[in-house]
């Protein structure tokens, strides 16, 4: 519960009447300082005044005053800008690393703040605070779902700058792969990304006009290439794969575990795969392209894509179906647009310090329509629509980040949620 006298410490909701030290002095809050995610005291730069004198430091908060000397702060210089220690029960003196006494506040937190705490985190339904939704203004709404979109941002680049790093900032491998993973839509995402960090890109590229062996590449990596072919056109790239695997010592990636349980066949991994490697046969410099195209149709025609002849009537090795072209449906492309274009243009445009990009960004999302899923609509069910593409991955931010983890404290909704007294 500690977390939740940070909380009443941050926004000031004190006990009606003048404050005052254990010691008995006077004690006002002129500003209660910035919390502090990284080491240290958890509110930096306060300011307070105590026996008429202004104090600026940092303030420390604990349950027990005793666990003041418990988490050794008494020995550590790093404590001793602190110049007010806070804590709902005082069980002892505390002082600075020089022996120093630090002046103390006991603080409580209000009942119904409690209350209401324990009405959010300990229901099962979601979003839990549901009740409130209609009543909280339309510009509130509207100013937390902009922060959550670049929450979301921010946490994409990061994803994006991990993997640069374990790939020797090659850019259009990471592309690849996180566009690889998108193309499992849920299911088969892992395996898709296994996959495609299996995937050696430096030596497709020397066959990269040949979509054939394109093909041999990635499915025999997916290991989706059975010892006895399905039929003539699969004994050819059982062979096609053999050869490739010799020249470039490849072997199958072990950790590709492929679902069709429950899969439409559509989105059978072999489709997805097929329409992968036609994607790559037909877009070299496709990085590039996705960057320099600024209109959301140019994106749609670019990703639009198809397969080769053989899987027009096959959705698996070997058997036939009735013929059908295998194209991306439009929701598909804008899902692939949302997940992996958007945040590529973002985090490029991070990186190499391109505004235009990073305006560009946003500027898609607008202009995409919101994802149908069960996250958007519930929230929809409890009145609060989201009206592009922009809001519904605030939204998707917001279920993950702070609903699951039940950071009810950190979200501007659970604040309208806990300032209410009834």
């Amino acid at each position: 519960m500690e977390q939740l006298l940070y909380y009443v410490w941050k926004h000031k909701l004190f006990p009606p009447g003048p404050l005052k030290t254990t010691q008995g002095e006077e004690l006002e809050i002129i500003n209660p300082g910035i919390y502090n995610t990284d080491a240290g005291p958890d509110f930096l730069n306060a300011r307070i005044k105590t026996g008429g004198i202004l104090w600026v430091g940092d303030v420390e908060i604990h349950l027990r005053s005793s666990d003041w000397t418990r988490h050794g702060h008494h020995l550590d210089k790093n404590y001793d800008s602190v110049i007010l220690h806070v804590a709902s029960d005082i069980d002892t003196e505390v002082c600075r690393s020089d022996g120093k006494p630090i002046p103390q506040l006991e603080l409580h937190y209000p009942p119904y703040l409690l209350k209401n705490y324990r009405q959010l985190v300990e229901t099962i339904r979601y979003p839990a605070c549901y009740r409130i939704i209609p009543q909280i203004p339309k510009l509130l709404i509207h100013s937390w779902l902009s922060c959550l979109q670049s929450e979301r941002f921010e946490q994409k680049t990061a994803h994006i700058n991990q993997l640069l790093e374990r790939h020797g900032q090659n850019w259009e491998q990471v592309f690849f792969i996180i566009l690889s993973r998108n193309f499992g839509f849920g299911t088969n995402s892992d395996a898709f990304e296994f996959w495609a960090e299996s995937v050696p890109l430096q030596a497709v590229n020397k066959h990269r006009d040949n979509l054939f062996q394109i093909e041999a590449f990635f499915f025999g990596q997916a290991g989706l290439l059975q010892e006895i072919p399905a039929d003539d056109y699969t004994g050819k790239m059982i062979n096609e794969y053999a050869y490739l695997s010799h020249k470039f010592g490849l072997s199958p990636s072990p950790h590709c575990r492929w679902r069709l349980l429950r899969v439409r066949p559509g989105n059978f991994p072999y489709v997805r795969i097929a329409q992968l490697a036609s994607f790559y046969y037909r877009s070299e410099g496709i990085l590039s392209r996705l960057m320099e195209t600024e209109t959301l149709k140019g994106l749609r025609d670019i990703l639009r894509g198809g397969t080769s002849e053989y899987w027009l009537t096959h959705y698996v090795f070997g058997e036939v179906s009735p013929a059908q072209t295998k194209t991306l449906s439009q929701s598909t492309i804008d899902l692939l647009i949302i997940n992996t274009i958007i945040p590529f243009l973002y985090a490029y445009g991070k990186w190499s310090r391109d505004n235009r990009l990073l305006q560009r960004a946003n500027r898609l999302l607008e202009e995409l329509k919101p994802e149908n899923n069960y996250i958007v609509r519930t929230w929809k069910e409890c009145g609060l629509e989201a009206a592009h593409a922009g809001d519904s991955q605030a939204l998707i931010q917001l279920k993950k980040n702070y609903c699951d983890m039940k950071k009810c404290l950190y979200c501007r909704i659970g604040y309208e949620y806990f300032k209410n007294p009834t």
